[in-house]
């Protein structure tokens, strides 16, 4: 236990409020796999170290500049899509965004942020698959939670929570007529997911392909 101890010591991030129990779990587990043998309370220790990083919650530099909207999670963009529909739950019928969506593997940030400053209209939860988020069916079978802002132009961007292979727990904090900010924190996804933003068919998408976000910060797209 003292080892364990001595290495949270060294964590000086922020930790995410979810994570809290799930690393209480993982350290009592680690202290009862160490009382058997000390290998086993090794791996237990390396498990316990890999949630509390799983769970930082940095600080972000959220840019000022006018505009523009930053990506709603870290990951890399792993498709950039034209003219498709957003989420049927949505009401809007055949109408066409422009989607990106960013990956998140198990060692990036799980915290998201809003994108854009503005007023949340609708929040929908949907329950579905767990296939693979790099999938690309996931969006439209997997679990999902999605959120549509108005921005001060009246433009309506969509963002979406989608649930993983291992990914079993979307959570949000918003609500609807809630007044958000761009960068604002508002959720995590446990394990492992995938974040699709659909945008307006006149925003100016801001990224490409394999580039790697940082949520909150890197812009994404610009309101013309």
């Amino acid at each position: 236990m003292n080892d364990l101890y001595d290495a949270l010591k060294l964590v000086a991030f922020p930790i995410h409020k979810e994570g809290y129990k799930f690393i209480l779990i993982f350290a009592i587990a680690t202290a009862l796999l160490a009382m058997l043998s000390n290998f086993l309370g090794l791996i237990g220790l390396v498990a316990t170290l890999w949630c509390i990083f799983f769970f930082r919650d940095p600080e972000r530099i959220i840019p000022v500049e006018e505009n523009v909207i930053v990506s709603p999670a870290d990951g890399v963009v792993t498709r950039v899509e034209y003219s498709v529909e957003a989420p049927e739950e949505l009401g809007y019928g055949k109408k066409k965004f422009n989607k990106i969506s960013v990956f998140l593997n198990v060692f990036n940030v799980h915290v998201n942020r809003v994108p854009v400053s503005g007023k949340i209209t609708k929040v929908i939860y949907r329950p579905g698959k767990f296939l693979s988020a790099n999938a690309d069916e996931a969006s439209i079978e997997n679990e999902r939670n999605a959120a549509i802002v108005k921005t001060k132009n009246n433009l309506e961007i969509v963002f979406v929570q989608v649930a993983g292979l291992v990914a079993r727990r979307i959570i949000s904090e918003l609500k609807e007529d809630q007044e958000v900010t761009i960068g604002q924190r508002y959720g995590i996804i446990r394990f492992g997911s995938r974040a699709d933003i659909y945008l307006p068919e006149a925003v100016e998408i801001k990224s490409l392909v394999g580039q790697t976000m940082i949520g909150g910060e890197t812009i994404i797209a610009k309101i013309n």
